[in-house]
């Protein structure tokens, strides 16, 4: 009985987290309806309001405004707009420190995240994955005698968080595992080992 509770319970909670995930998604982008004017929204429309209505518009905008940023003339309004708001104090610091972010994030050729490694962390004989970087780089290169990397060590299983750390070159072992993979590995807290290199694939 209690063999057959558990195996039931592996098959519908990734569904239903996987579904609750979705539904958090949807729901929250339904708030950008709240940009419409009220006789444009479609429960004054329709006199209902559709599921997944604010998450086509998200997209949509978000497409569109990918597309002009493209051009030309898209590019010099980007800049003009970013301009203004580079002169205002506090939105200044905090808008440029989120765009560097996502720029090395989301660029196509942005090298976040770029390799799994192998480093000792929290202490010496404790090995714990980690997401290779960059490199230090300003004053903090000019304290660092070497050549040293940085990385980012995730908790688990909530990768979103972790530590930054500039380790050894020498101290880290590079993984033959790609980075989905790893992340796999960190999220399931080491129960969904990746498939180690030249292995059959199961089934």
């Amino acid at each position: 009985m209690k063999k057959i509770l558990i195996t039931g319970l592996l098959i519908w909670i990734p569904l239903a987290i996987t579904l609750w995930v979705l539904e958090l998604i949807v729901s929250t982008m339904d708030q950008s309806l709240l940009l419409l004017p009220p006789q444009y929204q479609p429960q004054a429309m329709l006199g209902y309001q559709i599921p997944g209505t604010g998450a086509l518009l998200t997209v949509l905008v978000v497409f569109v405004t990918g597309a002009l940023a493209s051009n030309i003339l898209g590019r010099r309004l980007l800049r003009f707009w970013e301009s203004v708001l580079g002169r205002i104090p506090v939105v200044k610091t905090i808008y440029s420190g989120v765009k560097q972010v996502s720029d090395t994030l989301f660029a196509p050729g942005g090298q976040a995240f770029s390799k799994a490694l192998l480093v000792q962390y929290p202490r010496e004989g404790s090995w714990t994955i980690a997401f290779l970087t960059g490199r230090p780089g300003g004053d903090v290169a000019n304290h660092l005698h070497g050549d040293y990397v940085s990385v980012y060590v995730p908790t688990t299983p909530n990768p979103t968080s972790g530590f930054f750390l500039m380790i050894r070159r020498a101290d880290v072992i590079e993984l033959d595992m790609n980075v989905d993979e790893a992340l796999k590995y960190v999220i399931s807290m080491g129960v969904v080992p990746p498939e180690a290199p030249g292995a059959k694939p199961r089934g």
